[in-house]
């Protein structure tokens, strides 16, 4: 079996904004927590409440950014080793972008650009 996607992100230059505006269109709620200011601005991340259906559907995102950051949407693959997983990709044809990091949490992400140029995710303890 591959690896599972485990959160998206939605990130822009105003995320109270955003985070309104997902709120009104989805019902999405939000817990405030910092998160690497690589993401986002530290104290402007809302992670969103886990949203299952009644079959299991569905994961763990977050809405946060920051002025002067570039707006982007994008998902993170769960991978045992971040730093492994992100030299795989590097090897493949993948250009990194950010990372590792890890958040105040202790969970530790990266992003690099796939070779058509799409923001791709990494996350792992």
């Amino acid at each position: 079996m591959g690896q599972p996607v485990v959160h998206f992100e939605i990130a822009g230059t105003n995320p109270g904004r955003l985070r309104e505006f997902f709120s009104e269109l989805f019902g999405w709620t939000y817990e405030m927590t910092p998160v690497a200011s690589t993401v986002s601005d530290p104290d402007d991340y809302g992670f969103i409440d886990l949203m299952t259906t009644d079959d299991g559907v569905g994961i763990r995102g977050g809405v946060g950014g920051g002025a002067g950051r570039q707006p982007r949407a994008l998902f993170y693959v769960g991978v045992d080793d971040v730093p492994a997983a992100l030299e795989r990709a590097e090897r493949l044809g993948a250009t990194r972008k950010m990372g590792p990091e890890t958040a105040p949490n202790g969970l530790v992400v990266a992003h690099f650009a796939d070779p058509e140029g799409n923001l791709i995710g990494l996350a792992g303890g």
